[in-house]
């Protein structure tokens, strides 16, 4: 898979290359991460990239051609090209595994009040939000996507780091998790985790899964998949 990302702050993925289990994925060939600034793409002498909204309000809004030229630059047959915007698809992990098939996703970050809607009509192909709130762009929506997706990528987790039991991936919350000591401060781990028995921890678990979703998050017992 190949991932660009466009965003008028490229520094702000620096550390991204050797992040944990993001830089393992790059280092096994399994991703391709590549930045690009979409300031280059600025025709104006300063490299303005933004300019006031049309019919007044506050704030700049990015000006479609600089993005235009970028997606462009990086755009092939197979690519996929993705919005960050608190006016996205809620992110879920059922939105993370259809991305994961992609051969090549374009990550478009906004600045400012926005972009030029005639990019989101023309030639997004969709838009994606991380929660119901604002925040200053769309480079940290791109970090979580960018995570969500590499890490279910063939062959980046171990069989023991396996994202099959994890929270969201079958629809349920992961079941509780413990380790040494056996006790702490009095409390101490479900002796059925100690017991050696194979086929009732897996049973445990898979309770535990069920319980831990009707307490914490009862919204996921009544989504279809």
């Amino acid at each position: 898979m190949i991932i660009d990302i466009l965003t008028l702050f490229p520094e702000f993925f620096d550390n991204l290359y050797n992040y944990s289990i993001i830089g393992r994925a790059i280092d096994n060939n399994r991703v391709e991460i590549n930045c690009t600034n979409i300031r280059d793409f600025s025709k104006d002498k300063h490299k303005k990239v933004d300019d006031y909204p049309f019919g007044g309000g506050p704030g700049m809004v990015m000006m479609p051609g600089p993005i235009y030229d970028s997606i462009n630059h990086v755009r092939t047959e197979d690519s996929k090209v993705i919005y960050l915007s608190p006016q996205g698809k809620a992110l879920n992990q059922d939105i993370v595994n259809s991305l994961s098939k992609e051969k090549h996703l374009i990550l478009l970050c906004g600045h400012y009040e926005g972009i030029d809607n005639r990019i989101i009509d023309n030639y997004v192909d969709m838009e994606i939000s991380i929660g119901d709130y604002v925040l200053t762009g769309g480079e940290i929506p791109a970090l979580v996507l960018i995570d969500c997706i590499t890490r279910i990528l063939p062959d980046v987790l171990s069989r023991e780091e396996s994202f099959m039991d994890e929270s969201h991936y079958n629809g349920l919350l992961e079941y509780p998790q413990y380790t040494r000591p056996r006790e702490f401060n009095g409390y101490t781990v479900p002796e059925i985790l100690l017991s050696g028995d194979h086929e009732k921890i897996a049973d445990w678990k898979r309770k535990e899964s069920v319980r831990v979703t009707l307490e914490k998050r009862p919204d996921l017992m009544n989504h279809e998949k």
